[in-house]
């Protein structure tokens, strides 16, 4: 897997909003990625939840971006990887976040659809629906899943194969037990339901690791057994706590992540 895109700009006539920039010979570039023997390809947008935010125009813009970019992937014959995120960055409630990333989504696959996006040939890669890192209101795993489920079940056509969520700046056990929850939630889900997780996969390996040779096996074991977690997790069977990870509820969240 490549990632495509080359970093956010300022979108003008907007609250600070951003969108991702690198459309420019991106096809040129996946062209020679495929003959590289690359097979998939991501592109990242933000969008950040505030009073005012995200803007009619930040959504449209990012969306439109991403199927541009998805559309470009499929016409040189690689997987796109759609990643519209929403930001846990404010104090907003569990409710908002739905709200929000619904409509984020129905902004996005309305763009793939006018773009004449393959969507049985993409994965999407949403943030999981979680309440803003400074709120006041506390909420249980189980009903954070129960609201990103039907926030996928209302925006995301079942033509989408499999869902690849990002870890959102949570603590690897946070990431691990909420893709089981999103799992255990009762009724129709069309798609895979799996991880593409960075900072929550990563953070013990690192730890561990510290760029010292004699602990490369031990980093590799402590990847192993976040990983097996993690793939219970996307059966719904992962037993909280079970991942004895050294980092595994160190905090892994990044204020205004956009790299």
């Amino acid at each position: 897997m490549w990632r495509v895109n080359r970093g956010v700009v300022s979108l003008m006539g907007t609250d600070a909003e951003k969108t991702t920039q690198g459309l420019d010979e991106l096809s040129k570039r996946c062209s020679q990625y495929k003959k590289d023997g690359c097979q998939f390809a991501k592109w990242r947008c933000v969008l950040r939840i505030g009073p005012n935010t995200p803007s009619y125009q930040a959504m449209l813009e990012n969306a439109n971006v991403l199927a541009r970019y998805a559309s470009i992937c499929q016409a040189n014959g690689l997987v796109p990887i759609v990643e519209p995120e929403v930001l846990p960055d404010g104090d907003h409630s569990l409710e908002r976040a739905q709200k929000v990333t619904e409509t984020v989504l129905a902004f996005v696959y309305k763009a793939l659809h006018d773009h004449h996006v393959h969507l049985e040939g993409t994965l999407l890669k949403p943030n999981m629906v979680t309440a803003g890192k400074t709120s006041r209101l506390v909420y249980r795993a189980e009903d954070q899943a129960r609201a990103t489920v039907a926030c996928l079940m209302r925006c995301v056509p079942p033509a989408v194969p499999g869902i690849t969520f990002l870890s959102g700046g949570m603590t690897e056990e946070e990431a691990t037990v909420m893709l089981c929850e999103i799992n255990k939630v009762r009724g129709k889900k069309p798609w895979a339901l799996t991880f593409s997780f960075g900072r929550a996969l990563q953070a013990s390996v690192l730890r561990v690791w510290a760029g010292r040779k004699e602990q490369v096996f031990a980093a590799q074991q402590q990847l192993l057994n976040r990983a097996r977690a993690n793939s219970q997790a996307a059966l719904g069977t992962y037993q909280p706590g079970s991942c004895k990870g050294v980092a595994a509820q160190a905090d892994q969240f990044i204020k205004n992540h956009e790299y």
